[in-house]
């Protein structure tokens, strides 16, 4: 009986399965986490001596060890899968490893403490966040027909930004696809009335989640409760808590406030928390020109009249005419190169508009192709087109990993770590916008301007670097307030009680904002989450309306 049994289930698993037809599965579906922190991970390195060492990647479920040999603690390189390696160096005190993993378009940043071990870990979130909070999940199931259709995780907690799927197969009763964001890989059952989905990283399972179809009216909203958190703040600011509380600020995630270099108000609304990382979209602009600076000042770039082309693949700048060739660092820096690279153009596709070149295969060559409107340093308009040929150029320069060269020369010396970087896509840090930064960490980037380049004490920027970016160069001619603009810094100026303050800004999509208003030596960082509902600047009106009558 148990042998009929047993040649029974083996010809039924040799034999095809009927497909199923996914239009039976269109539409919603929910699931729920196994724990909430599925997706965090354990990063651990053990240098067994100066040559050879061995990384583990692992969570609640699995475990992925690897041994590697480097030959420099200079540079240590693992490869972790197809497409995910780690990168990094041991500390000059051997007390840490800093370093990368690249998975997806994004790079984690990770700060590996060693412990009494000698072992160097770290924590990895790959979604941002240590937990769900709630672990529940959501499947939006769209054009299925056939074997075709599309497939959509929503986290139930919102802090995340998403998951961008695509290469979706389907073999029988089988589905696979992958979240390009991260790198993680998925792969689906089909069942009577459930999808069985499995999360795959470093080509191992680290959960699994059970989905039944549900109501689409989904509750996605994070359970944690930022009103809860007590932070010592030396300012008071009871009326703006009022007004994000009653949902007259919406979704407004953070609001933080130093004075001469001491943090004086603290706050953090509508689940965020003070160690997940939020997206600076174009905030991190200011980022790339502190980087640039820094390779001015190392000789790497001679100058900021140096042509841009003289660094990027003569494939496409060979033919370049002399008024292309005339695009220097500091046009680029200033929103001038001249190029038809109009982000805010309205009227018509501008060639090299950040809507127009990620959408092609190829981003260098569509900006490169782009005309030339005017010659360089003569008009400025806002284009992404702009910073991203700076970090091309830059790339091409270094002798190491930029990112490598970000973290020794600017986050290591401002004591920040684990924030993302985001690639471009030939998986080069893209310097038009995309890092996750902490609020902390946005202030304590405005504090090293605020501080004319130096942080606790040391000097990352030369004094004549942050003078020249908070110099007024130009003024952006296709945006509304035709803002000055220095060296990817905004201008704009503020009034409180009769009297009026400059300040300057990185400004991100959404309401992403670092102010630095050197007159009253304050630095302000709001984060928020107003994309496409025409809110994006409601932080200027918290600066103005709430905190510069409390700094008085």
């Amino acid at each position: 009986m148990r042998l009929t049994t047993f040649i029974f289930l083996l010809c039924f698993i040799n034999f095809p399965v009927s497909a199923q037809d996914m239009a039976e599965y269109n539409g919603s579906w929910r699931g729920v986490v196994e724990r909430s922190d599925a997706l965090s991970f354990t990063v651990a390195i053990d240098l067994v001596d100066d040559r050879e060492g061995t990384i583990t990647v692992s969570n609640y479920r699995m475990e992925v060890k690897q041994k590697f040999d480097y030959s420099s603690a200079h540079e240590i390189k693992i490869p972790l899968a197809d497409d995910v390696y780690f990168i990094g160096y041991l500390a000059d005190d051997a007390a840490s490893i800093h370093g990368f993993i690249q998975s997806g378009i994004l790079f984690y940043n990770l700060k590996l403490d060693k412990s009494t071990s000698g072992l160097y870990t770290g924590k990895w979130h790959i979604f941002m966040f240590k937990k769900l909070e709630p672990n529940t999940v959501f499947l939006s199931v769209e054009g299925g027909a056939g074997d075709d259709y599309q497939l959509y995780p929503f986290f139930g907690d919102d802090r995340f930004t998403g998951t961008w799927c695509n290469g979706f197969e389907k073999e029988n009763d089988e589905l696979s696809f992958f979240d390009f964001k991260t790198g993680m890989r998925m792969k689906g059952r089909l069942l009577e009335e459930q999808i069985l989905l499995q999360f795959i990283l470093l080509d191992e399972v680290v959960t699994e989640i059970s989905f039944s179809k549900t109501d689409p009216d989904w509750q996605i909203k994070t359970t944690h409760d930022s009103s809860e958190d007590v932070f010592n703040n030396k300012l008071q600011l009871s009326e703006l808590e009022d007004s994000i509380a009653a949902g007259g600020l919406a979704n407004t995630h953070a609001v933080l406030i130093s004075r001469n270099g001491q943090t004086i108000y603290e706050r953090y609304f509508n689940g965020y928390l003070a160690d997940i990382p939020h997206d600076q979209r174009s905030a991190s602009k200011s980022v790339s020109s502190a980087m640039i600076g820094i390779a001015i000042d190392q000789g790497i770039i001679p100058s900021v009249t140096t042509s841009v082309l003289d660094y990027l693949p003569s494939e496409y700048s060979s033919g370049a005419d002399s008024l292309k060739r005339s695009i220097d660092f500091h046009s680029l820096l200033t929103m001038s190169s001249g190029l038809d690279a109009n982000d805010n153009s309205r009227d018509r596709v501008s060639a090299a508009s950040e809507n127009n070149y990620q959408q092609s295969p190829n981003w260098l060559k569509t900006v490169l192709s782009a005309e030339m409107v005017s010659p360089p340093n003569q008009h400025a308009n806002y284009g992404s087109a702009n910073p991203y040929l700076l970090g091309r150029a830059l790339d091409s320069i270094l002798d190491e990993p930029t990112v490598l060269f970000m973290h020794r020369n600017l986050f290591e010396p401002l004591g920040v770590s684990n924030y993302i970087v985001q690639t471009d896509e030939t998986g080069r840090p893209y310097f038009g916008g995309g890092m996750y930064l902490t609020p902390a960490q946005m202030l304590r980037f405005g504090e090293l301007y605020l501080n004319e380049g130096t942080f606790n004490g040391k000097r990352i920027l030369t004094k004549d670097w942050v003078k020249a970016s908070f110099t007024r160069h130009t003024n952006l001619e296709n945006v509304a307030d035709q803002n000055g603009y220095g060296y990817l810094w905004w201008q704009h100026n503020y009034t409180n009680g009769g009297k009026t303050y400059q300040s300057y800004e990185a400004r991100g999509a959404g309401g992403q904002y670092i102010f630095v208003i050197p007159e009253l030596s304050v630095v302000v960082a709001i984060t928020s989450g107003n994309f496409r509902n025409g809110n994006t600047r409601q932080p200027e009106g918290i600066l103005e309306q709430y905190v510069l009558p409390s700094l008085e």
